[in-house]
């Protein structure tokens, strides 16, 4: 008879925070970038193929403006530049900060399941967000030209 295998030994917190520390170092790296090097200059980024091909404000347009300015401290100016990013680096910072601490406490942090009505909801989302910051009502969530 096999005898029973012995219980893994307790891993070291600092262990436990690597993951979380490695997701914050990818965050970190292009942020810092981004901070860095002004995106309201001319020159430094190209500009967005939706946009040239379009007219139209992407989802994502005015998203470096956004980071550079959050990078600042500067919120007002993020919002204007692109709400949604703004409201996709709060959420990422609550499940960065609930990874942390189930890393820290040792226990298996929450799962993030999205399903087919969330996947839905998000490109609906993703849809009226575009159109509405396109059309002259929405003009306060379009990005200032450069």
């Amino acid at each position: 008879m096999n005898a029973p295998a012995a219980p893994a030994p307790p891993t070291s917190a600092l262990r436990r925070l690597g993951r979380p520390l490695a997701a914050l170092a990818a965050l970190a790296v292009p942020t810092g970038y981004v901070a860095s090097v002004d995106p309201n200059a001319p020159g430094h980024y190209p500009t967005c193929p939706f946009l040239r091909a379009t007219g139209w404000w992407c989802p994502g347009c005015g998203g470096l403006r956004c980071v550079h300015a959050l990078s600042r401290g500067d919120l007002f100016t993020a919002l204007h530049d692109n709400a949604l990013v703004v409201g996709l680096a709060a959420v990422v910072a609550v499940l960065w900060l609930s990874r942390v601490r189930s890393a820290v406490r040792g226990v298996r942090p929450p799962g993030l399941v999205i399903g087919g009505r969330r996947t839905v909801l998000l490109a609906v989302l993703l849809v009226l967000f575009t159109v509405l910051r396109n059309l002259p009502i929405g003009i306060g969530l379009a990005p200032a030209a450069l």
